[in-house]
């Protein structure tokens, strides 16, 4: 197969640290045929010529704002077939200034509830810090990117994430209640999910807070499959089916 080309566009808050999980996926982009450019700024999707040569953006990119050519732009190429993954609040929580960027990624961080009651808590990342489990679904297990995995444990972030129907769940996990929550009873929330948007796939996993979140064993295995699943031509790339 042709080399395909994969643009990362990272950035935003250095917590989730972007470059380090970018840069820990670029030698497996590169192996299995991705030309890879990295982009520390969103001006790269007002690059319309550019992003027509496309077949993967990969982005992590937190709390920040895109301006509207950008996000035509963005917009544009995913309709047009360019595939889009990512993880965490890089794509789940990247810019709250744009109702369009949600519908198409279909899902919005909301919140991560803290481990501790509040008095407990020391104002540190590791506050959000809890143990959960993530559930594969009956779609997740016999979708390609999900296929073989059993239900798995993490410690980290959990993600409550606002979401619609029209995604396809490959994956869930449930918030419980604790007695110093608001809620009252158990919320169930995506963890892992893709979206068709026009021509193009989208491919989320909440999971993915820092570089040792990736790097677990099954989290990787999933965003190395979400990548090559969302990736143009990923319908005839060996091993990867629709």
């Amino acid at each position: 197969m042709a080399q395909r080309n994969a643009l990362i566009v990272r950035g935003g808050w250095d917590g989730h640290e972007p470059v380090e999980t970018t840069d820990s996926f670029i030698p497996f982009l590169e192996e299995h045929g991705f030309r890879v450019r990295v982009s520390d700024s969103t001006a790269i999707y007002a690059d319309l010529d550019y992003l027509d040569t496309v077949d993967l953006i990969v982005q992590v990119n937190t709390m920040t704002t895109i301006e509207k050519g950008e996000f035509a732009g963005l917009r544009r190429a995913v309709l047009n077939g360019t595939g889009l993954a990512g993880w965490h609040g890089g794509i789940a929580d990247s810019y709250r200034n744009n109702a369009d960027y949600l519908h198409m990624i279909g899902g919005q961080f909301a919140h991560h509830a803290a481990a501790q009651p509040p008095a407990e808590r020391q104002g540190e990342q590791a506050d959000n810090y809890q143990p959960y489990t993530v559930h594969i679904t009956e779609l997740g297990k016999t979708h390609p990117i999900t296929q073989g995995i059993e239900d798995f444990d993490l410690v980290t972030e959990q993600y409550w994430v606002l979401s619609d129907e029209y995604n396809d769940v490959l994956a869930t996990t449930t918030q419980a209640v604790r007695s110093w929550d608001a809620w009252n009873r158990p919320v169930t929330a995506p963890a892992i999910w893709t979206r068709q948007w026009g021509k193009g796939r989208i491919f989320v996993s909440a999971p993915g807070h820092k570089l040792d979140v990736v790097e677990e064993p099954h989290v990787r295995t999933i965003i190395e499959r979400g990548l090559l699943w969302a990736a143009r031509g990923a319908e005839v790339a060996q091993g990867v089916t629709a």
